[in-house]
């Protein structure tokens, strides 16, 4: 393939990761993609139900699609897809001991559901729980989940940016069909 047509089969990958339209209560937009890792990437970043300043409370994403055509190792094909999620939780939920299972799996359920077909799927699921000391003691006791994962798209089509939506708003307390009902878990609690 000449680098004209890896060049187009990019392009033609982006514009149609564009045009991908999210649910009202995600707030996505296309941010910088990292450079260095592949020639070419496009990123994306969400908030779940930001406020009118931008910051969400609810959980966050970040996904970047990467492009090779000398395929890397452990990319199995030219695609790669690396992407983040975090979210705050319950103290109670974030000591359970199979949360990062949960976790992982919800997103294995979200590329499934939405068609995303891919391989090499890695990634961590982290759980933490923390308590303020000092002036941050009146922040209390407070959990949070975080994901990072990549895997390689067999065809990097607007399936994979669906999913990865889906699962950021999943892992923020906000399943499928759920816009407009409040969060499971608004937030850390405080005092």
């Amino acid at each position: 393939m000449d680098e004209d047509e890896t060049g187009g089969a990019f392009a033609a990958a982006a514009e149609s990761l564009r045009r991908v339209r999210f649910r009202a209560d995600l707030s996505v937009a296309e941010i910088p993609a990292p450079r260095g890792i592949a020639p070419e990437a496009i990123a994306f970043a969400a908030d779940v139900r930001p406020d009118s300043h931008g910051d969400s409370s609810g959980g966050t994403g970040r996904f970047v699609l990467l492009h090779d055509p000398d395929e890397p190792p452990g990319w199995g094909g030219p695609w790669r897809i690396v992407a983040f999620a975090q979210a705050p939780l319950e103290t109670e939920i974030g000591t359970d001991p199979l949360l990062a299972d949960v976790a992982w799996s919800w997103l294995g359920d979200a590329l499934q559901a939405h068609g995303a077909d891919h391989r090499q799927r890695s990634g961590t699921a982290t759980k933490t729980v923390s308590r303020g000391f000092g002036s941050l003691a009146a922040d209390g006791d407070g959990a949070q989940i975080e994901v990072r994962a990549s895997w390689s798209p067999v065809v990097p089509t607007p399936a994979h940016l669906d999913a990865w939506a889906e699962f950021v708003c999943m892992l923020a307390g906000l399943p499928p069909g759920s816009e407009g009902i409040a969060l499971l878990h608004p937030g850390p609690r405080r005092g």
